[in-house]
């Protein structure tokens, strides 16, 4: 069932039962409804034709709240209908935000004010503030076609900004459908997922508790005691995290009533899942594995042993393929580039269908992941394209903030890439060639603050008073890497 008819069901049968927590606020289902159906009106009266990078039939609605109260009625409304919803992270740097919005040209913005929503036109002739509301005395949601467009997410890859990826209806349907099953989602559970609902993970798990018609707590901000007292005090039955989360939560005394532990966005350590058995014991755990473009690739079994290369077996409806560089299919045991043809895989990216990030091959789709598959379906990933670093459950494309330094005008030659952490999976790292003496930490931060979120900003950072170059004049990446770990005395800590 589509979110809005789950809502507007939901709203007439149990009206008064919680729906979104965000610390103190609470909205019920009725209030959320009822949210929603006011915003959806405003867009509609703001916007009464869409003019966006998505064309004249729908309505694009960006949507730069962060996790705010009323962010799911947000979400319901501008997903509703003829309406499509691109998320953009506030916590971005401003002129990245910025580019981001040229980039999609939304018809409309919807901001966070205080307790209240702002609504905006692009071209900033029209304007309302959308208060909570209980009243359902405006009309229903209207559902959206399944092949139409309804969302836009931004993943990073190996240009400077983020990609904007394009799903239609159909494909998250047909996944949230498999999903709640699959997971044991329904109205009786609770869960609570403190990520940043601009990103997949939290949106998605939000999306499938309202559909069931379950409590969804989420958080202004991730904090391990807020959090654990949250947990506590609302009886959450399942954790949605990334792996950092985890360790955090596990730092603390052992919590009994969480059934379930979600993981994703990096693979678990065996002593990840020794922790977990110690601080959660009544906790089934379970990893997948996915992308932005393809959506659920595969999943672990709770009680599954801790492997450092397994990441589960296909999710239901996903058929996995290990290719050569010929497109040839390898036998079990050997490496080449994982595929999936799988009803979940998204539209492709806005602008342009095919390219860097995810390619299409006939049926099978890859974001370029490099792995093996055991004869038994058990598939193993050894590493991803263009070497992305998966540090603290974010996906970081170390030739993106290789470009961000160079055009700080303070360096000339940058690598960067990931190195072993035992809270964060990879800690990304630089060695640095600055473009002239006298390059300060202070200087280079302020620099890539404005370019760059702090998260994909290096941990560490070596200055090289040489970068080692290869024949054909790039970055000796063999050799910078071993100095790092040699301690070389060719570079001198920065950072």
């Amino acid at each position: 069932m589509p979110l809005s008819g789950a809502l507007e069901r939901h709203a007439a049968e149990s009206p008064a039962n919680p729906a979104f927590h965000l610390e103190d606020r609470v909205l019920s289902y009725g209030t959320l409804t009822a949210t929603a159906r006011r915003l959806h009106a405003a867009l509609a009266d703001l916007a009464p034709q869409g003019r966006s990078a998505i064309g004249p039939k729908d309505r694009l609605v960006a949507i730069m709240t962060g996790n705010h109260a009323l962010f799911p009625a947000a979400f319901a409304a501008a997903t509703a209908g003829t309406h499509c919803a691109a998320l953009i992270d506030p916590h971005l740097p401003e002129a990245q935000r910025q580019r981001l919005i040229g980039k999609i040209d939304p018809d409309l913005l919807v901001t966070a004010h205080g307790a209240d929503l702002v609504v905006e036109s692009r071209r900033g002739d029209a304007r309302d503030v959308i208060a909570e509301s209980a009243a359902l005395d405006t009309p229903p949601l209207p559902e959206g076609a399944a092949d139409a467009p309804f969302l836009i997410v931004f993943t990073s890859g190996t240009t400077a900004d983020p990609k904007p990826i394009i799903r239609d209806r159909r494909s998250w349907r047909t996944s949230l459908a498999t999903g709640a099953p699959f997971f044991g989602i329904d109205r009786t559970v609770r869960t609570y997922a403190p990520g940043p609902l601009a990103h997949g993970l939290a949106l998605y798990a939000m999306t499938e508790t309202l559909l069931a018609g379950g409590a969804f707590h989420s958080a202004a901000h991730f904090d391990p005691d807020a959090a654990l007292a949250t947990i506590r005090a609302n009886t959450i039955r399942r954790l949605v995290l990334v792996p950092t989360m985890l360790r955090r939560l596990a730092a603390e005394p052992p919590v009994t009533g969480v059934t379930a532990i979600t993981i994703a966005g990096a693979k678990l350590t065996a002593a990840d899942h020794a922790l977990c058995a110690a601080h959660f014991p009544e906790a089934a755990l379970r990893e997948y594995y996915g992308a932005s473009e393809l959506g659920f690739v595969t999943v672990t079994a709770p009680g599954e042993a801790a492997s450092s290369t397994a990441v589960g077996r296909a999710f239901p409806g996903v058929r996995i393929a290990v290719l050569d560089d010929a497109g040839r299919p390898l036998p079990a045991g050997e490496t080449g580039t994982v595929f999936v043809e799988s009803p979940l895989v998204a539209t492709g990216y806005l602008g342009q269908g095919n390219g860097a990030g995810l390619v299409r091959s006939g049926r099978l789709a890859t974001v370029g992941d490099v792995g093996f598959m055991e004869a038994d379906g058990m598939l193993h990933l050894l590493g991803r394209s263009g070497g992305m670093v998966l540090s603290g459950g974010n996906n970081i494309y170390p030739s993106e903030v290789e470009t961000a330094l160079r055009d700080t005008g303070l360096v000339r030659a940058a690598h960067v890439f990931g190195i072993d952490h035992a809270d964060l999976g990879s800690e990304l790292v630089a060695v640095i060639e600055p473009e002239r003496p006298g390059l300060t930490p202070r200087a280079l931060t302020a620099a890539l603050s404005e370019v760059l979120p702090r998260y994909k900003q290096p941990r560490r950072i070596w200055l090289c008073r040489a970068m080692p170059v290869t024949s054909s004049g790039k970055v000796a990446a063999k050799t910078v890497r071993q100095w790092v770990a040699e301690e070389n005395d060719a570079l001198d800590r920065f950072l």
